[in-house]
């Protein structure tokens, strides 16, 4: 999972005395935003600073409804002149550390936490958002520090504690890092909702020999097929196992080992005597990377459908290579990890058979891939994961983003090839090029926040020596 992004929206602020029916409007404005109604307060924040452009509060609020609203060039515009007001307001500062983080200018962040914490001291805000950056500057125990500075001027700081799980465990701590991770659900995040059964919780203290174990998935599909081999483990502990399981992946994850029932997710659940969420098993289990479990392949292709797929793909006469450029747009680092197709295209060389596993391509790769007479789209075609899963034991390299695609085909043992933002998710590790959940990947790492140029070119690289060792092969 991402770390959690600045809480921008929690600024500090210390009202002047403005003007009575400006503090009513201002009023009402913060009232729309922190109903979620972020159009209807720009609105009000603007018309506040067409007649007062100099109102600093209503510059900062509009920076940070530009932030929720990811237009995060407008929101470090609008807190610089905000800042240029008053400088002195700490808040303004944690804000501008917010957009300059998604904006990539990771050291100027740093340095807005630093001023922020120089004018309020005690700031646990500005200690844990700085944190939340080290981490991805790959400062790990300067982030860790300053995560415990935020914890201790705030005893339950949710959010510091979870991002200093997610430093640890992209450090490889996983000792430590799975026990902070169960904060999450302490945060005030939609993504992570308990589950109020009555049953307990489970995690790894109580012996399940004889009992019903409940497990479910919590956040994307990809931390499903992840952390589904765990299955068997509660299994071989003399649980009996039910699953719960998305209707993508149904046909797909009836075919791993360990579960005795599956429950489609919407349909409520047999009696069980615990319940577990799928990411907290690895604490349960007391997985270190020395033990991580269902080493590949875990998952399994219909054999049916990869003869129907083969014979929909035509005889293979050159390396066949699948794609997956871009993830949800709706999650948070999406902007980060997907890349735009025509600019993957650029990297790709010829002598080789481009298939594009991608469902639902956005409009402008669409329009790319219908001008393009190199890559063959599939994924519309697709119905579940099953198809995906059946078309990637086809390929002789699947290459994606972070995305589910990248864990159905790597859990598949499918010669898998990551490409990674800068910063990535706590699976894939700091600075390695393999991963030790999937044996059969191969990660190409931004080594510049931004910047896919280097990660593409090695891949440019390796995909030129794929396609020179297929027979027959022409020189590229």
């Amino acid at each position: 999972m991402y770390s959690k992004p600045p809480a921008s929206n929690k600024p500090a602020i210390t009202f002047g005395t403005p003007v009575e029916p400006v503090q009513v409007r201002l009023q009402k404005a913060m009232a729309l935003h922190q109903s979620g109604q972020l159009a209807q307060a720009k609105t009000l924040y603007e018309g506040i600073l067409a007649t007062q452009p100099r109102n600093a509060d209503a510059l900062s609020l509009l920076a940070i409804v530009a932030t929720q609203t990811r237009d995060y060039p407008l929101a470090l515009e609008t807190i610089n002149k905000a800042i240029k007001i008053n400088p002195a307001n700490a808040g303004y500062y944690l804000n501008r550390g917010a957009a300059q983080k998604e904006l990539k200018m990771l050291t100027e962040a740093v340095a807005s936490f630093d001023k922020a914490i120089a004018l309020k001291p005690d700031y646990a805000e500005a200690y844990s958002n700085r944190g939340i950056v080290q981490k991805e500057l790959k400062q790990i125990d300067a982030a860790i520090a300053s995560l415990d500075r935020a914890i201790a001027l705030k005893p339950g700081h949710a959010e510091a504690y979870w991002n200093k799980s997610n430093a640890l465990l992209i450090s490889g701590d996983y000792e430590r890092g799975w026990p902070l991770y169960e904060w999450r659900w302490k945060l005030n995040d939609p993504n992570f909702v308990p589950r109020n059964y009555t049953q307990p919780l489970w995690l790894g203290l109580e012996s399940v020999q004889g009992k019903t174990v409940y497990l479910y998935g919590e956040q994307g599909l990809g931390d499903t097929l992840q952390l589904c081999r765990y299955a068997k483990l509660v299994k071989d502990l003399g649980a009996r196992v039910v699953m719960e399981v998305p209707l993508p992946l149904k046909s797909l994850l009836q075919r791993i080992d360990g579960v005795d029932e599956w429950v489609l997710t919407g349909t409520p659940p047999p009696t069980f005597d615990y319940h577990c969420p799928l990411v907290s098993l690895p604490l349960a289990l007391k997985t270190t990377l020395s033990t991580i479990p269902g080493q590949e392949p875990y998952l399994h292709s219909n054999e049916l459908l990869r003869a129907q797929w083969s014979q929909h793909l035509g005889p293979r006469t050159v390396p066949r290579v699948g794609l997956v450029w871009s993830g949800n747009p709706v999650q948070l680092n999406d902007h980060n990890r997907s890349i735009p197709l025509e600019r993957l295209l650029a990297y790709l060389p010829p002598g080789l058979e481009y298939v594009s596993l991608q469902k639902d391509p956005r409009e402008a790769d669409r329009a790319t891939l219908s001008a393009c007479a190199t890559v063959r789209h599939l994924g519309d075609d697709f119905k579940n994961y099953d198809d995906t899963a059946a078309v990637c034991a086809l390929m002789d390299v699947v290459v994606s983003v972070c995305t589910s695609v990248a864990h159905l085909s790597a859990g598949l043992g499918c010669t898998t090839w990551v490409l990674l933002a800068y910063n990535s998710d706590w699976r894939w590790l700091h600075d390695r090029t393999d991963s030790p959940w999937y044996p059969s990947a191969q990660l190409y790492r931004q080594a510049t926040p931004g910047d896919w140029s280097e990660p593409m070119s090695r891949l440019q690289n390796d995909l030129v020596k794929l396609a020179g060792q297929f027979p027959g092969a022409t020189p590229v």
